[in-house]
């Protein structure tokens, strides 16, 4: 087998450089001479992750498919620390992405099963605040496209950018607290009421019928006397000019963009 290259990083001071090889290898190099200086075996896949430290310019982080992380001295040639990402009944799961804190005390990586891990000093009191599960209740909805060939969203007919800030959710879409809500751009300041999804039922794939999140939240809102969404009335109200422009003139609506410029707006 003729080995590649599958990834290169410098390190902090520019003096080595570092070469990820699809034998699982990482090879040190001097970077004005071009010699090798270090062979780093460790990994058992694919890496396709280099980062180097932000201000030690002896540190090196990698992590692969092969669900390791490593922390390397690359001036000794030497492995810092290990991590192996086990997924309890799943096995290993392959690391994405990872990166260092500006300050160099942190690294997040970013796993195969959506995991978000997170190293380094302190406790993790502040990060257990957080649900182990979060989703935005539009991640998984189907797209349809209208007869002018334009993305909607199937179950509102909206296009999707002027959709309200969607919900933050768990992975069967079961919604959080109202506080976990206020997280989402565009939710800091709504009232409670506002922070409440609508639900529904929906059936699976396998036929069964699970609880979802269906959208915004707005059964008797003006009996309640509850104060409607901006986002709802201004999306409304696009709606209701659009409407208005297509009734006076019908031939616009049909014609489409002219000449293919420009990306048509829609309520």
């Amino acid at each position: 087998m003729k080995p590649k290259v599958t990834m290169i990083a410098w390190n902090q001071n520019d003096n080595y450089v570092v070469t990820a090889v699809n034998n699982h290898l990482l090879k040190v190099w001097n970077s004005c001479t071009g010699q090798l200086l270090h062979d780093l075996v460790g990994h058992a896949d694919e890496v396709f992750v280099l980062e180097t430290h932000p201000f030690d310019s002896r540190i090196m982080l990698s992590a692969g498919h092969d669900g390791n992380i490593f922390i390397w001295d690359i001036t000794k040639g030497t492995k810092t620390k290990h991590y192996f990402n086990m997924i309890e009944g799943q096995g290993h799961g392959a690391v994405f992405d990872c990166k260092f804190s500006p300050d160099g005390q942190h690294f997040a990586c970013t796993d195969s099963h959506g995991h978000l891990l997170i190293f380094g000093f302190g406790c993790s009191r502040s990060y257990e605040k957080i649900p182990d599960q979060m989703f935005f209740h539009t991640d998984y909805r189907p797209l349809i496209r209208d007869s002018n060939n334009y993305v909607l969203d199937e179950q509102t007919q909206q296009a999707p950018h002027l959709m309200p800030p969607p919900f933050l959710v768990d992975v069967d879409g079961n919604p959080h607290p109202t506080k976990y809500q206020r997280l989402v751009p565009g939710r800091e300041n709504c009232a409670d009421e506002h922070l409440i999804p609508q639900l529904g039922y929906v059936a699976t794939s396998d036929g069964e019928v699970v609880e979802q999140v269906i959208g915004q939240q707005t059964v008797d809102q003006d009996e309640q006397g509850l104060e409607p969404s901006i986002l709802d009335g201004m999306i409304r109200q696009l709606q209701l000019q659009q409407d208005q422009r297509i009734g006076a003139d019908p031939e616009s609506a049909s014609s489409g963009p002219q000449n293919g410029e420009g990306t048509p707006r829609r309520g």
